[in-house]
């Protein structure tokens, strides 16, 4: 016990020391709050944790992670090597992590589950007005000067239903924002929100993809929801109806989505995630050729509106990713547990 509370001294006076990948300049004001504030040294790194640069997580206790891509097959075995205590991410999905690699190794995995579900539920809904009255395409006429307004005559989001997938943070926040536009709201989760139980919204996953205007997804990635919108699921719907994805790229099939949009199927998209976008998204690709032509594709259709991952982007949402990220792997150490653990 003495041993102990002598360790934790040591940990609350600053012996502790983490270290940050892919930091951006946006992030990096917040770490070095956060580090004055607590008194521990945070060494940031501008590149992504990769096979080659893993070995420079020796000598401290916790990595704080952040990249869409996936993490190095042997990463989980090298920090416990390294004496890492715990990996923290600072964000929501944890779809690219080997989460049994880091149970076997004995690496603790932390997430942030609400940096800000408003920003995400704000966007979802900027995109999907720009749809509604036809942004992309006014935008094509009037930079050749032509200020016409037929035939693009737009639609009112308050006389559709919407339909809302997974009811978590950001699916209430979004429920919110469109009941404000005066949308009927109906949702699917299989965990229902005992408050949204009682206002009756929550239908069978079948009903909503039949009865929605609009279908805005907010679930997380998993093996069973992989293309939960595919070519099937897709037939099921309205003639006409919306698709919006602000969650996680992998839910939609997007070969069948560009399909289904290009006949006239579905009336448009508004995605701000894509299933191949690690290697597209956040990076500047000026000048070079792209060469995922289903993206290439999806990209030029008038009826869609394509944003690279940024609906969380916002300066609240920065600040809590960062800052929680660190004070769940302060906590962790200090304490063995926190309420962000990944379980």
């Amino acid at each position: 016990n003495l041993y102990c509370i002598i360790d934790n001294l040591f940990l609350l006076e600053g012996i502790m020391k983490f270290v940050a990948f892919n930091v951006r300049e946006d992030e990096r004001r917040y770490f070095e709050e956060w580090s004055k504030e607590n008194g521990i040294e945070v060494s940031l790194k501008k590149e992504e944790i990769t096979p080659d640069n893993v070995s420079e997580t020796v000598g401290y206790d916790a990595v704080i992670g952040l990249q869409t891509g996936l993490y190095p097959d042997n990463l989980f075995k090298e920090l416990s090597d390294a004496n890492i205590k715990v990996f923290s991410v600072r964000n929501v999905g944890v779809d690219n992590i080997n989460l049994d690699d880091a149970k076997q190794n004995g690496i603790a995995v932390t997430n942030v589950p609400a940096y800000s579900p408003s920003a995400i539920a704000e966007f979802s809904v900027t995109q999907l007005l720009q749809l509604l009255r036809n942004q992309n395409l006014f935008r094509k006429r009037m930079a050749k000067q032509d200020y016409r307004w037929a035939p693009f005559v737009g639609k009112e989001l308050g006389k559709m239903t919407v339909g809302v997938m997974g009811t978590g943070r950001i699916g209430r926040a979004a429920i919110q924002i469109y009941k404000g536009f005066g949308a009927k709201v109906i949702a699917y989760d299989p965990f229902h929100n005992p408050e949204l139980e009682k206002e009756g919204i929550y239908v069978e996953k079948e009903d909503l993809l039949k009865k929605a205007d609009v279908i805005t997804l907010h679930m997380p990635a998993t093996d069973d929801d992989y293309h939960f919108i595919n070519e099937k699921t897709i037939s099921m719907m309205k003639d006409g109806a919306y698709i919006v994805n602000t969650a996680r790229g992998a839910l939609i099939d997007t070969s069948a989505l560009v399909e289904a949009l290009k006949s006239g199927k579905l009336a448009g998209a508004a995605l701000d995630t894509y299933e191949n976008e690690a290697s597209i998204f956040n990076h500047d690709l000026e000048g070079q050729e792209i060469e995922d032509e289903t993206f290439k594709e999806l990209i030029k259709l008038d009826n869609v509106v394509v944003s690279p991952h940024i609906a969380f982007y916002t300066n609240v949402a920065v600040e809590n990713m960062v800052k929680i990220s660190l004070d769940s792997a302060k906590e962790v150490i200090e304490t063995g547990t926190s309420s962000t653990l990944v379980k």
